[in-house]
């Protein structure tokens, strides 16, 4: 059936039977699928009657859960158009202009900040506590003149003006920004969450045809198309932004299409829990437009695709439909399943569909309780979420949020007073608290708990994630000769095929014995027989973190039993200790608290530094990294610059796991895309920072996974040589949570971890000539195993070891200068102390470690 949702001929709808059958699916409860929605989105007449019935049912019963029966909502707030420039051409839009029509109205290419806060003051003075910012797609990208106003004012972007107007209107004014600004970054979002409680874009429809094919109304619109537009929603999932999104009927689409749409919508509802409202929203034809003689979509089709979408989307979803698109039919949209009227201004008008003045709130509040509803005023941001709390709300947001929230509902207090508040970081940040002894009672006491206490909310829905992650497991067939790969890889690794390397990858037995062989060759010609280690101290200043890394059992929520987060003292005081002891190098990571600013991390530097000025400062993830910048606003080369300037020296190349977002979207929720990690790593380089580089193995991923990882890691270096080294990192299953949940498989094999350091060492040659196995996670006798197989450095000392061991790791939190020298021994080589790149280590600092073993003395106080 590829009926079009407009214009369709006669006899072409679905037949009665179909219509019966998916009808009474709907009255039963009965999960839909695709087909069935698209008949319902054709009913008509009493089969409308019929389908809008069962979906009210449907509505009623989450109403009834939420614990607001018979209640419908809106939001009173103000529309402010940041800018009328966009770079796409969507053929319906009036919204969007040109920058000579802008100069002719005498308007500048933005609004001016005055402009903006004039708008929202009138605003809080009518009791609105909205500000929703709209704006056309990346204007710079396509205008001078919008990139020259960018420029003038000073601003990188247009993001980066939406995010400092943002902070103005929270502070000067009190409305809760809701951003619309198009198109966004995974990185973008983490600019943005700070400064907004929500945001939202359209998807508008999945129908990839009408933004290729000339003629459609998406096309020549880049930010339109489908795929780009899904990524947009997930990243948000990911990010924990509580998020609108809806599709827009009557542009073309089938109907086929339509419910395409909406079950697109849904299968990211249910993986991130973060679509907070979806808008079915009619298309109207406007005047001067490329569409202005296409047929505005019928009330009856917006009033089944509202109840289709109330089923498929189910009982929690909030439904909305614009209230001034359609002419006082607010009861059949009532009746069809909405719960919500959107955003409505006694101020400004819809400057989208600025032909359709909104309703008075009092005639809504009429519509609505003729209808048996009760009207009550929400936030931007929905109940649900407000109810939530972190991590779908960052910390400075918190206070302007609940200054207007009724804390029993969530919903909007009638009474509260809209005015500024300051938008700054929580107090006390690094106060001492938690279990800050746990770098060493995880040895004695071990974890409270296997899992965090959100384990069922914070990594997304499990159902979903094991859908997502079955293709990507699915092993490669391999019909390359392994004899012959093996002979490429003895002759010059540089020439391994990806086909032959991805043979060599699945090798065993006796062909894995060859390649661990030719291995510890090419390791010996590129290094010699040396076993390089570090006397290092790890130092984890916070697990507190909300990212949701499925594969991470270190991060917990701060008010659980295994939390914590060291005062600057006590991160000095560990650093100072670990001096004493002959370390050259101190290993800064920490989970990605809400309550710590963005520089926070240049304190941490700072603080060692001051402490111990010979130390050298080996810290912050790229994840940490871009968590710094977005929280600053500063690009991420203006952020490694001034940590550099506070006493980093290098950074850990973690974060990393697998470079392919296809496990990476599987392993964690809310970390980084691939695309970034790179992005942060060659502007670290390319600032004079050099960093180590990793992969974590054996979970969802699959040879073809490492391969590729390995060839970006190769690519990166031939490009600035910044790695110091590559380090496997075995994946530790036991208190994993992707584990737990039944999706990730329990960790590498031996074969596993034999090919990944052969192949390390043969793929990476010679541009990254250390390769670096983990005792941590492997253990004395496997860590000498890997020496044997291409490996020529087995790490540092550690003195303390949190995130292995959380993990469920039994090979302790510490090795001294012996032990390391031991395990060189079992593999038949000597040892040499290293400094962080590989340098010769002082005398006198070889002389400290000798005299302690690397011991530290005693364990620090758990707190002052």
């Amino acid at each position: 059936m590829t009926t079009s949702a407009t214009g369709a001929t006669p006899g072409s709808g679905p037949t009665a039977n179909s219509m019966r059958r998916a009808l009474k699916r709907a009255r039963d409860g009965v999960a839909l699928d695709v087909t069935e929605a698209a008949v319902l989105l054709q009913a008509r007449g009493t089969d409308l009657d019929d389908l809008t019935a069962s979906a009210a049912r449907v509505r009623d019963a989450g109403l009834d859960a939420a614990g607001r029966p018979g209640v419908i909502t809106y939001s009173k707030s103000v529309f402010i158009p940041l800018t009328r420039l966009c770079r796409d051409k969507c053929h319906y839009c009036t919204f969007v202009t040109v920058p000579g029509k802008l100069r002719r109205a005498g308007h500048g290419m933005f609004m001016s900040p005055d402009e903006v806060l004039d708008i929202a003051r009138r605003g809080a003075e009518l009791g609105c506590k909205e500000a929703l910012i709209t704006l056309g797609d990346k204007p710079e990208d396509r205008w001078p003149e919008a990139r020259e106003w960018l420029d003038a004012h000073g601003y990188d972007d247009t993001i980066a003006y939406v995010r400092a107007i943002s902070i103005r209107i929270l502070e000067e004014t009190g409305l809760l920004p809701h951003l619309n600004p198009g198109v966004m970054s995974w990185t973008d979002f983490q600019r943005l969450k700070p400064v907004a409680p929500s945001m939202g874009m359209m998807l508008e429809t999945t129908a990839t045809r009408l933004w290729s094919e000339p003629g459609g109304p998406h096309h020549g619109s880049p930010d339109k198309e489908p795929a780009v537009r899904l990524r947009v929603l997930e990243d948000a999932g990911r990010s924990s932004v509580p998020f609108t999104s809806g599709l827009l009927i009557g542009i073309g689409e089938t109907y086929e299409e339509r419910a395409d749409s909406l079950f697109a919508l849904r299968r990211i509802s249910r993986a991130y829990h973060g679509i907070q409202e979806l808008i079915i929203q009619n298309f109207r034809a406007k005047p001067d437009t490329a569409m202005r003689g296409m047929p505005d979509a019928e009330l009856d089709e917006l009033i089944a695709t509202v109840a289709v979408a109330r089923h498929i989307m189910g009982p929690a979803a909030c439904l909305q439909a614009p209230p001034n698109l359609v002419d006082s039919e607010y009861a059949r949209l009532i009746g069809a399943g909405i719960d919500d009227w959107g955003g409505v201004s006694p101020l400004t008008i819809d400057h989208v569909n600025p032909e359709r003045p909104w309703p008075q709130i009092e005639l809504l509040r009429e519509q609505s309780s003729e209808a048996g509803f009760e009207l009550r005023e929400r936030l931007c941001v929905y109940p649900e979420f407000v109810q939530r709390g972190e991590p779908w709300l960052d910390p400075r947001l918190l206070p302007h949020v609940r200054a207007l929230a009724d804390p029993e509902t969530g919903l909007a207090l009638p009474d509260a007073v809209v005015e500024g508040r300051p938008w700054q970081e929580p107090e006390e940040a690094f106060t001492a608290s938690g279990r800050t002894d746990l770098h060493h009672t995880i040895d004695t006491e071990g974890r409270t708990g296997d899992r965090r206490n959100d384990f069922d909310a914070v990594y997304g829905d499990w159902e979903a994630l094991r859908e997502a992650a079955a293709p990507g497991m699915v092993p490669s067939r391999i019909d390359t000769d392994v004899r012959s790969a093996l002979a490429t890889a003895a002759d010059d690794p540089t020439k391994l095929t990806d086909d032959e390397a991805l043979a060599l990858l699945h090798a065993d037995g006796p062909a894995l014995d060859a390649l661990c062989r030719i291995a510890d060759d090419v390791r010996r010609a590129a290094v010699g027989d040396d076993v390089t280690y570090i006397v290092t101290r790890n130092i984890n200043f916070t697990n507190v973190c909300y990212t949701g890394c499925r594969f991470c059992a270190f991060a917990q929520r701060r008010t659980d039993a295994d939390a914590y987060t060291l005062s600057l003292d006590q991160v000095a005081d560990r650093a100072a200790q670990a001096w004493d002891v002959g370390a050259v190098e101190v290993c800064m990571q920490g989970g990605i608290h809400p309550d710590l600013p963005g520089t926070a991390y240049f304190d941490i530097a700072k603080a060692v530094k001051e402490r111990v000025p010979g130390m050298h400062v080996h810290a912050f993830s790229p994840m940490e990294v871009v968590n710094g910048a977005t929280r600053t606003g500063l690009s991420i080369r203006e952020w490694l610059t001034a940590a550099k300037e506070a006493g980093l020296d290098t950074i850990p190349g973690t974060a990393a796991e697998i470079l392919d977002d296809e496990v990476r979207w599987v392993l964690t929720k809310g970390k980084l895309p691939a695309a970034t990690w790179i992005e942060v790593v060659t502007t670290a380089h390319e600032l004079g920072i050099r960093s180590s580089s990793t992969m974590m193995y054996g979970h969802v991923d699959q040879p073809r996974h490492w391969l590729g990882h390995f060839r970006t890691l190769s690519r990166i270096q031939q490009q600035t040589g910044g790695f110091t080294e590559f380090v496997t990192l075995p994946f530790i299953h036991t208190n994993a949570p992707v584990y737990l949940a039944g999706i990730a498989r329990p960790g590498p094999t031996t074969r596993d971890n034999r090919a990944v350091m052969a192949m390390a060492r043969l793929l990476l040659h010679p541009h990254i000539p250390n390769i670096q196995t983990s005792w941590v996670k492997l253990g004395t006798e496997g860590a000498a195993e890997m020496l044997r197989s291409g490996a020529n450095d087995v790490g540092g000392t550690l003195m303390e070891e949190t995130i292995s061991r959380m993990a469920g790791s039994s090979y302790g939190s510490y090795k001294s200068v012996k032990d390391l020298i031991a395990v060189a021994e079992a593999a038949g080589r000597p040892a040499k102390p290293r400094t962080t790149t590989y340098g010769e280590v002082p005398e006198e600092r070889q002389r400290a470690a000798a005299a302690s073993d690397g011991h530290l003395p005693e364990l620090l106080p758990v707190l002052e």
